[in-house]
């Protein structure tokens, strides 16, 4: 990444998950998922990475892990909410680039943060950058928890979705392309933040929960690309938990045979 193109990581981390309480603490290999985050973002080329918790036991974990950590607000319905809370408190200037990187993404390559922040840098029509896969199968497409997306010419996101996207009327799914698979990184501007949290929430976005619909639906360009690396899988669930401490086990283990 050019050295102009600074940016900043906040990691939200709220403990009171509704699926999977005191998600951000468990355990995968011996440290705590929010510390595996915090360590792949370090990893990246960001000039300050910072976990956001409303839990002083998060809180706690983190000071003494020696991670850069603030205390938030426990009022915030969204991670974005929490990110708003962080730009107003540190006084980062408006073109600060501000990546949020989800505190339940412990396989997160740092090439896909770097690479969120950049597009940012260089489309400058967009008030936010995401990133999204290829659709590879029939039950991925139909999978209501995986979010889809559907970008025009330009890069620019048309519409998110749980259902399946673009629908293909006539049945034929043995070539899924075009569709794809939102990852939920972000990055935005300082100054777009500033004036997020004064968005009214939109039906589409209530509809979908899919908070990113409310900059689409208020007119914001958000900026699609596919990742440059493959993310593992996020952990919403204990099953998906148990998938992911597997693929990390994997992943330390190759590691340190180098």
């Amino acid at each position: 990444m050019p050295l102009n193109e600074h940016f900043r990581i906040v990691i939200p981390a709220r403990y009171q998950s509704t699926r999977f309480p005191g998600k951000p603490l468990e355990q995968i290999c011996g440290k705590e998922m929010v510390l595996h985050v915090y360590d792949k973002a370090i990893q990246s080329t960001a000039i300050e990475v910072l976990i956001a918790t409303d839990d002083e036991r998060i809180f706690e974990v983190a000071s003494k892990a020696q991670a850069n950590v603030c205390m938030t607000s426990a009022d915030h319905i969204t991670g974005t909410d929490r990110l708003v809370e962080v730009v107003e408190s540190q006084q980062w200037p408006a073109d600060t680039v501000v990546v949020n990187v989800q505190g339940d993404e412990p396989l997160i390559p740092a090439a896909c943060i770097e690479q969120v922040a950049h597009n940012l840098h260089q489309n400058r029509e967009a008030v936010m950058a995401t990133l999204a896969t290829p659709i590879l199968s029939l039950e991925e497409y139909n999978d209501p928890n995986v979010v889809k997306v559907v970008s025009n010419k330009e890069g620019l996101a048309m519409y998110f979705s749980r259902s399946g996207i673009p629908f293909y009327r006539d049945g034929n799914h043995k070539d899924l392309c075009p569709s794809f698979r939102h990852i939920g990184i972000y990055a935005y501007r300082a100054g777009y933040l500033a004036g997020y949290s004064s968005l009214p929430e939109c039906e589409i976005e209530t509809a979908e929960k899919l908070e990113q619909l409310r900059v689409l639906y208020n007119g914001g360009a958000i900026h699609v690309d596919v990742a440059v690396e493959l993310p593992g899988p996020g952990v919403d669930t204990p099953e998906q938990l148990i998938e992911v401490e597997s693929l990390l086990a994997r992943q330390i283990a190759c590691q340190k045979g180098q």
